[in-house]
């Protein structure tokens, strides 16, 4: 540990201004090698993948993504509405690869009509062309004629549009909200900007070191994993701050030397702060072991944001808080004061105080009835299901789901994304019947053969919508018959066989990643805490105050209509909340051992709840809000993870770590520290004391 001495400081301070002027410009280029195809990647070995990779081997001429017009009107399609239909069709073929764009294809219902064809160019050149294809459409539009862009194409540029901006609008969020909630909890003028300004230059290291990586070491990092890694660099890194300037706080009333108290204020608060932050980083890394590409991409981003938090809070804070010395606190400047110890609980910690007293006298009924309290909530799990429609992705409107809708008002559900067969050429006809035997397909295509004949492709449509449980059931019997043509080597792709396999790889992730993570949040407590039941007990109280806050959060995302979960969703949040969650059991227990060396052990926990209620509700208050900050992005994934993970922190700071811990560890007495024990005061070696020169300011 580096503390901030007289000299020190100051070169603490020139070591961070040059390494922020050597990492602003490589953070600012952290967008341009954003890969956001990673979001939608599935594993190597999925069906899916080996379908499409097939695909674009046999088929590299065709492998443009789809647009589809949609042209409707509710009494009959007329004779203008099929001239305008037509006029499009031919200024479309300015934009669709190849130059050619099939008849538009009408429905048996005769009020709609589609115009499906491949778009040309690379990434830019289609979202100019799709632009260009909606302008088209709302031109000349004779009356009451609805018209919409859907397919891949268009859902493309969707994405496209709803992001524009919003790494941005993110940080202003995120840092707004911090900058609100610290100057609540300083009431100064000034200190609440110091450690804004230090996590937002860990921010910057953060996303240099990650530009750098996915640069030099081939590490994926999409929207997604930015988003969060920013997410958690703010809320984790004021957390610590918080932690440290409490204990900072504290010393400077028993220190009349400000590099003395902070010296001191690091010794004593490092070893919380450091085991929080392998907690979080370790977790975090156990997401390389994940099978889906999103997932596992968000592991090591994370991490490398949290070793910046943690760097810059143990480093630069420390050494910016020294240099500006006591004023920083104006109107509240602590004053060194020879009963600073008495003051601390008696003046400074009443209400923390008071709850200390409840749960001391009556431990059991505390533990049991805040237990009981967290299982009632876990019932609002019922209002939850895994799995979210394509259709609902979006928290608006797009016009790619507008189209979607349209289609399937007026044609089979599966017309505009059927199930892809890629079939060895020799047996397509085979193929073709045993497709034709599934129930459940509406119509099987005409084989397409590949420029080298070596394979075919074959479009079922499905008589159900994609994303329905009808559909999956169907290409999974799709699958079935046609893996049993003998020599087809046949594969199915599509939308539907995407949502299979994302299924299959997400259950796989979740038995796998979940035990991973309590494993290494249990070894980590384990070597702190020097203890057994300790972390036993807490790693139970966080997986409980997990389910409780899905069950919470599922009362609240069933009001605001977002009751359908992304499958990822599960898993990325139980990561977080045992991780961030156990952070504050972690710095009660860290402090709790502290003073049970002390004080004793009842007296040690009910002091330690005392002196770290204020600074760990602060941090909780702050950490749930910053991850609330994802709210401002338009995708209903970034909501539900802020809804779940927001209640969840609440959970953990008012009831598991305020409450039902202290509570149980008062049940359970000195045996919390088995098969460890905390020294007694007389075994306790002595600090080495500290010269304290005149009193400085």
């Amino acid at each position: 540990m580096l503390a901030p001495g007289r000299r020190s400081k100051y070169a603490l301070l020139v070591f961070w201004l040059v390494l922020i002027a050597a990492a602003g410009p490589l953070a600012i280029k952290l967008t341009e090698v954003q890969d956001n195809d990673a979001l939608g990647a599935l594993p190597a070995t999925a069906e899916f993948t080996r379908a499409m990779q097939r695909a674009e081997e046999a088929f590299p001429d065709s492998q443009k993504p789809l647009a589809v017009a949609v042209y409707a009107r509710q009494a009959g399609l007329t004779d203008a509405d099929r001239a305008k239909a037509e006029a499009d069709r031919a200024a479309f073929m300015a934009y669709a690869d190849g130059s050619q764009v099939p008849p538009p294809v009408p429905s048996e219902d005769g009020q709609a009509l589609l115009l499906s064809f491949p778009v040309a160019g690379d990434a830019e050149q289609r979202a100019d062309a799709v632009r260009a294809i909606k302008d088209r459409l709302a031109t000349d539009t004779p009356t009451e004629l609805k018209t919409a862009l859907t397919g891949p194409a268009a859902a493309e540029d969707d994405v496209f549009e709803a992001f524009e901006g919003m790494d941005g609008a993110l940080l202003l969020a995120t840092a707004g909200t911090v900058a609100l909630l610290l100057l609540i909890t300083y009431r100064s003028p000034v200190l609440w900007l110091i450690p804004l300004i230090t996590v937002a230059l860990a921010n910057q290291l953060a996303s240099a070191v990650v530009y750098l990586l996915a640069t030099h070491a081939d590490l994926a990092v999409d929207f997604q994993s930015q988003s969060i890694m920013t997410v958690l660099v703010f809320g984790v890194g004021v957390d610590y701050a918080l932690l440290l300037i409490a204990r900072y706080r504290e010393e400077l009333r028993r220190h009349a030397d400000r590099h003395a108290a902070m010296a001191v204020a690091l010794r004593r608060s490092i070893g919380a702060i450091a085991a929080s932050a392998a907690t979080v980083a370790l977790g975090l890394l156990c997401l390389l072991a994940a099978d889906l590409p999103s997932t596992r991409g968000l592991g090591p981003v994370g991490a490398v944001g949290i070793a910046a938090a943690f760097l810059a809070m143990t480093t630069l804070l420390p050494a910016v808080l020294v240099i500006f010395g006591r004023w920083l606190f104006w109107p509240f400047v602590p004053r060194y004061s020879p009963d600073a110890v008495g003051l601390d609980v008696a003046a400074e910690h009443g209400v923390w105080r008071r709850i200390a007293g409840f749960v001391g006298q009556r431990p059991r009924a505390v533990w049991m009835g805040t237990a009981a309290a967290l299982v009632a909530l876990s019932f609002g799990i019922g209002n939850l299901s895994i799995g979210l429609p394509g259709d609902q992705t979006f928290t608006t409107q797009v016009g790619s789901i507008t189209g979607q809708r349209m289609i399937e008002a007026h044609y089979p559900s599966g017309t505009v994304a059927p199930a892809e067969i890629l079939a060895a050429a020799g047996q397509a006809d085979q193929v073709v019947a045993a497709a034709r035997t599934v129930p459940g397909v509406a119509e099987v295509g005409e084989p397409e053969t590949s420029p080298d004949g070596r394979w075919v492709r074959v479009a079922a449509v499905l008589a159900d919508t994609p994303d329905s449980d009808a559909a999956l059931d169907t290409v999974g019997r799709l699958r079935d018959a046609v893996h049993a043509v003998p020599g087809a080597q046949a594969l199915v792709g599509g939308d539907t066989a995407y949502l299979i396999d994302e299924e299959q790889t997400v259950s796989r992730d979740n038995r796998t990643v979940a035990p991973l993570v309590l494993a290494v949040v249990f070894v980590v407590l384990v070597l702190l805490l020097r203890a057994l039941v300790a972390p036993l007990l807490l790693l139970a109280s966080v997986v409980l105050s997990y389910v409780a806050a899905v069950g919470a959060a599922g009362l609240i995302l069933d009001t605001m209509g977002y009751p359908k979960l992304f499958v990822g969703i599960p898993l990325q949040t139980f990561l977080f909340l045992v991780a961030l969650g156990v952070d504050y059991t972690i710095f009660l227990a860290t402090r709790a051992r502290e003073e049970t060396a002390r004080l004793g052990h009842r007296q040690g926990v009910l002091h330690a709840l005392t002196v770290t209620g204020g600074v760990i509700t602060s941090a909780g208050v702050v950490l749930a809000a910053t991850f609330g900050a994802l709210n401002v992005l338009p995708l209903v994934p970034s909501v539900q993870m802020a809804v779940i993970i927001s209640v969840g922190v609440l959970l953990d700071t008012f009831l598991v770590r305020s409450l039902l811990v202290p509570a149980l560890a008062l049940e359970i007495g000195s045996r919390t520290w088995w098969p460890g024990r905390p020294s007694s005061p007389a075994g306790r070696r002595a600090e080495r004391p500290v010269r304290e020169p005149v009193p400085l300011a």
